[in-house]
């Protein structure tokens, strides 16, 4: 199913073969900036750059052995470039390569993240104008409130989500550096010169400070990140569920030709790309936990860390790439139902009203617990008997000797509740 939505790039991405290229490019930049410097002659660097190449399945023989991928790495380098390899890797240790390798990859990977959310937030302010001027009923608690529209549901996400995608864009920005300061981020053989000219080989920059590691505030950073709008996702998604349910049935997913919704019973059309999105949502989020645990580790660093960010690292980015897909997907054939959305409004007969006739009350000098206990007994009425709440607030002598019929027309104008819908989406789009 991931592979219908993710793009080929992002899972390839995080290969096995790519992640030892994005190695060799962090190798091949210091050697560049070592032969800049004088230390590596032509002839090595010429021999280095025409002979060196990745080997995955020598690389993972070698590893048998050494139990060490990085060592295997270089050692696979070395069999293919010969004498000249021996400039290869001067001065690094492994997390000089790996954690600078680990910002490439995570640069690019975000880079494709923030083109699905440029997708999806395109596809939400297309929803916003499709439904201008819907009104449905709003709920809280999941219940009958008063009038909204869902023109202003959708706008709601398109903000929130041009929130997440500034936020990933700070965080991916954060994780934009590279480390080439030795075992313990000291120079011992390297120099900040070597770094910072590798680093801008590689479109990145030195990290101001580094131990043996780039600490992983940056990484914390990034997948709270996507963490957080994995919530929005799952918020989206939940909304849609409430309004696909039987009893409310204002939109439906798309529902394609042959396709089935249970086993057993023909009839169901469930609102599966929803349930399945909260559900990924719940492990980008999950994930965001682990790399926050990766941030204590001992003294210069410690290798706690490794294994979790082999896992986290791809599955939180192709995870989001999909689930911004999909839901891209989703909501460009989702179905809403005016029909049914009218149908809802005026199920709980009016009630949503009740504000505009207290705020009335007040208004034409009653004092507000006395008006709220008047409008209280016609709303109770109004639920008990059925009867349209409007209706009851005109028969009432209390009501009618304040307000008279006039002035309750103007109160029972549903235009009211969208005066200012055109205002709020003009702030969100600003």
């Amino acid at each position: 199913m991931i592979e219908r939505y993710c793009r080929a790039d992002m899972a390839d991405l995080w290969s096995l073969e790519n992640r030892y290229e994005a190695w060799l490019k962090v190798e091949l930049a210091v050697c560049e900036a070592w032969f800049e410097k004088g230390r590596i002659d032509p002839q090595s660097m010429k021999e280095i750059r025409e002979r060196v190449a990745v080997d995955v399945e020598r690389i993972a023989e070698i590893e048998e052995v050494t139990r060490h991928d990085v060592i295997a790495f270089i050692s696979s380098l070395e069999e293919k470039v010969g004498p000249a390899s021996r400039f290869i890797h001067l001065g690094c240790t492994s997390s000089d390569i790996v954690d600078t390798a680990n910002a490439l990859l995570l640069v690019e990977a975000g880079e494709m993240i923030l083109a699905g959310y440029d997708k999806l937030l395109n596809t939400l302010k297309n929803c916003v104008e499709k439904y201008r001027g819907l009104i449905c009923m709003g709920r809280t608690h999941g219940i009958h409130a008063e009038p909204t529209t869902y023109s202003l549901k959708f706008a709601g996400f398109y903000a929130e989500f041009k929130r997440h995608k500034e936020r990933f864009g700070q965080a991916l920005e954060d994780v934009r550096v590279g480390k080439l300061s030795g075992a313990v981020g000291t120079y011992t053989v390297l120099s900040p010169d070597i770094e910072e000219r590798a680093c801008e080989i590689l479109g990145l920059r030195p990290d101001s400070i580094s131990s043996q590691i780039v600490q992983r505030d940056r990484y914390a950073n990034y997948f709270t990140a996507l963490a957080l709008a994995a919530g929005g996702i799952e918020r989206i998604c939940t909304e849609l569920r409430h309004l696909q349910r039987t009893e409310v049935h204002e939109v439906e997913e798309g529902f394609g030709k042959g396709q089935k919704g249970s086993s057993a019973m023909p009839h169901k059309k469930n609102p599966i790309s929803a349930e399945n999105m909260c559900g990924l949502s719940r492990l980008i989020r999950t994930n965001a936990l682990a790399s926050m645990e990766n941030q204590a580790l001992w003294h210069e660093r410690d290798i706690s860390h490794s294994s979790v960010e082999r896992v986290i690292m791809p599955d939180s980015t192709i995870l989001m790439d999909y689930v911004l897909h999909r839901l891209t997907n989703l909501l460009d054939g989702l179905r809403v139902i005016p029909r049914n959305v009218e149908r809802n409004l005026w199920g709980s007969y009016g009630l949503f009203f009740s504000q505009r006739v207290l705020t009335a009350l007040v208004d034409h000098g009653m004092p507000r617990q006395e008006s709220y206990v008047m409008v209280q007994e016609c709303a109770m009425q109004s639920w008990e008997s059925e009867e349209m709440f409007p209706d009851i607030v005109r028969r009432s002598e209390k009501i009618s000797k304040v307000l008279s019929a006039e002035v309750l027309d103007t109160v029972f104008d549903l235009s009211y509740y969208t005066r200012y819908e055109q205002m709020i989406l003009d702030r969100v789009f600003e």
